[in-house]
């Protein structure tokens, strides 16, 4: 259960994000809104999922699905560069989230 809330954190993590970009330096209303609830819900189930999984091994988890998820979307949605080393490195970033979920104890 623990390993899932990390997931749906790090899922909601995308959409904090993302909502950044759309708020505008906070003047945008909705997108303001989300990027409070979002960020507050994200931080919420990895509070959750710390009271059994390690912190380090959780927040190291939940920060790679967040910045895996954010770095794909911007070349989807912003067109942002998908030049091989980028991806190259995000498939590091997955390996060390695989890795580390792998090898927890918990």
């Amino acid at each position: 259960m623990a390993w899932l809330l990390v997931f749906l954190a790090g899922v909601i993590e995308i959409v904090f994000a993302v909502s950044l970009k759309y708020n505008e330096g906070f003047t945008q209303l909705w997108p303001s809104l989300l990027t409070a609830a979002s960020g507050a819900l994200s931080f919420y189930l990895l509070t959750l999922a710390i009271k059994t999984l390690p912190i380090g091994t959780a927040y190291a988890v939940w920060t790679g699905i967040g910045a895996v998820g954010i770095a794909i979307l911007g070349i989807v949605l912003f067109k942002e560069s998908a030049d091989w080393p980028r991806l190259l490195s995000l498939l590091l970033v997955i390996i060390g989230i695989i890795g580390l979920k792998i090898t927890d104890t918990v």
